[in-house]
Order: structure tokens, then C-alpha cells, then sequence
């Protein structure tokens, strides 16, 4: 009897040592499994944009032009060449100056609308909500088109309503250079959907006895957001500042197609991403094109290093940890 016992826990020990090799086993199979679904990605990602990157890193050493058909080493020429480019100087400090004027207003517009939008006894807010939306899904390229004809400064409808409301001499928008950062913040307001709407979500997250609790101990409206709406919002807040701050730092598209990249009036549209584009495609440098982009790759990352750094002044989490 003591036998068959023994035997009986010999067996079970046996069985219970088989079951994590037989766990192991599923868990490898799984992951083969795993990794031959994902296969198709990894390979595009390895071939379409790991080596391309490395392969620029390459390019920034070497006099690469699609002109030239021998590519000789020239070790850190086209860095030294960057640091003594006025033009890149110049368009560097064409994008600092534009995000000046643009960032407030895409970071703060949108906490605006959804802040009105917000309220329970505004009418028809389903109707609004999908008003400021709904540019946003409009092809960009198109939406920059309709804008340029707004602010034709002969037949645009904005200065044919300046001229209605009795300026004689409405501006010369995008060939002004006065007035040609405004314009781009005009146009670039047609696109806050997205961000007005995160705002919008994160506001409804709010818990509402927190609003119950600031009434009862006396706060009005204004103290209201600054010590509840805000505080609970500034991780969505501080979401959207980076998204944001490498959108500027990126800025190419619109000036582009508004004023064909020339850079037009006086240099005010040369923007760091479009002086780029013209340095890889248009003079077909692409050593001296593949080191701006490094350039602007390690600006945006120290810039994002910074806001990182910053938000444990400023950002709450509800749930007291610091990022």
C-alpha cells in the first residue's frame, strides 16, 4: 500500500515537473507565431526606415549628390559647412519666430472651445462639436488651396468683408511681411479640431464633486478652472504642447504651397523644413540635406527633453506620481 503511494506521489511529482516544460513550449510556439504575423512589418521597418536612418547618418559624412557619381568621405565638411550657413541660421530663427506668435494660440484656442463647449447650458453643442471638427478631416493640401484664395488680397473674401466693413486698404496677406505670420496662424487654425477635441474629453473626465467641492468653498468660475479644470487637464495639455512644439519645428507644407517655398516676402516663409527640402531636392545636396535633418532631429529632441523635464512643475497626475 505504502508502495503504490509512493509510486502514486512519483507520478505526481512527474506530472507536475512536465507542466511548465510543456508551458514553455506553448509560450515558444506562440511567439513564433507571433513574430511570423508580425514579420511583414518588422521587414518593411527594417528596410524602409532603420536603414534608410543609418544610411543618413552615413550621407552626413561623405560629399553624396545626385549629381555626382563618385561619393568620397569627407568626415565633418558638412557639419562645419552647417555651422557657417547663414541660410540655416536664418531659417532656424524664421521657424522660432513664427512658433512664437502660433504656439499660444494652437495650445490655448482649443482649451477655449472646448471650455464653452463644456458648458451644459450652451444650445446645440452637438452641432458645434461637429463644426470645428470637421475641417480637420478635409485632405490638407485642399484646405491650403481654399485658403489662398481667402486671402487673395484682391478677390479673398476676407478683405472683400475688411473692405465691406470700411478699410480702405486691407492687407496684402501672405506678401506682407507684417502680415504673413498672421495669415499662416489663420490657416492654421482650420486644423484644431483634433486637439478642441482631446481638450473637450479630458474635460468631461473631470469628477464633478471636485467642482462641487471648489462651489461650496466659495470659488467662482475662473478659480474654478484654474484650481480644478486645469490642473486635472494638464497631462492632455501638456500632450498636445509636444505635439505641437515638433509639428513647428516641422512646419513645411503650408508655406509650400501658398507661396511655392520661395521663401516669400523677404525670406519670412523660409522655414528650417522647407530649407531643408530645397537643399535635398531642389539643389540635390544630399550630405549637406541628411545633416540638417540630424540637426533638426537633435533640436526637436532636446526641445521635448526640456518640456519633459519641465511638467513635474506643472502637470498633475490624479494619481500623485510624478513622470
Amino acid at each position: 500500500m505504502s508502495a503504490t503511494a509512493e509510486l502514486t506521489r512519483g507520478g505526481g511529482a512527474a506530472t507536475s515537473g512536465s507542466a511548465p516544460l510543456r508551458k514553455s513550449r506553448l509560450a515558444r510556439r506562440e511567439a513564433m507565431w507571433g513574430y511570423f504575423f508580425i514579420s511583414p512589418w518588422i521587414i518593411g521597418f527594417l528596410i524602409f526606415t532603420l536603414a534608410p536612418t543609418i544610411a543618413t547618418i552615413w550621407f552626413t559624412f561623405t560629399n553624396l549628390r545626385l549629381d555626382i557619381s563618385a561619393m568620397q568621405f569627407v568626415g565633418l565638411a558638412n557639419y562645419e559647412l552647417m555651422f557657417r550657413d547663414a541660410g540655416m541660421w536664418s531659417s532656424l530663427l524664421v521657424t522660432l519666430r513664427f512658433g512664437l506668435i502660433s504656439l499660444p494660440v494652437a495650445i490655448f484656442l482649443p482649451m477655449l472651445l472646448a471650455v464653452l463647449m463644456n458648458q451644459r447650458a450652451l444650445f446645440g453643442k452637438q452641432g458645434f462639436r461637429t463644426g470645428f471638427y470637421f475641417p480637420y478631416i478635409i485632405p490638407f493640401v485642399a484646405s491650403i488651396f481654399v485658403w489662398a484664395a481667402m486671402l487673395n488680397p484682391e478677390t479673398g473674401w476676407i478683405n472683400m468683408f475688411l473692405r465691406w466693413l470700411g478699410m480702405e486698404n486691407p492687407p496684402n496677406w501672405l506678401l506682407d511681411q507684417r502680415w504673413v505670420y498672421p495669415a499662416l496662424v489663420i490657416v492654421g487654425i482650420w486644423g484644431i479640431g483634433n486637439a478642441f477635441l482631446i481638450n473637450l474629453a479630458a474635460m468631461q473626465g473631470v469628477p464633478t464633486e471636485l467642482y462641487d467641492a471648489a462651489k461650496i468653498d466659495g470659488a467662482g468660475p475662473v478659480k474654478s478652472f484654474l484650481n480644478v479644470t486645469f490642473p486635472m487637464i494638464s497631462p492632455v495639455i501638456f500632450y498636445n504642447l509636444i505635439l505641437v512644439v515638433v509639428g513647428l519645428f516641422q512646419y513645411f507644407t503650408v508655406p509650400l504651397v501658398l507661396n511655392q517655398g520661395n521663401g516669400q516676402p523677404g525670406g519670412a516663409t523660409m522655414f528650417y523644413n522647407l530649407y531643408l527640402y530645397k537643399n535635398f531636392f531642389v539643389f540635390q545636396n544630399m550630405a549637406y540635406g541628411a545633416t540638417l535633418a540630424w540637426f533638426l532631429f537633435l533640436i526637436i529632441l532636446a526641445t521635448t527633453m526640456v518640456l519633459f523635464w519641465s511638467q513635474r512643475f506643472w502637470v498633475f497626475y490624479p494619481t500623485g506620481d510624478r513622470k
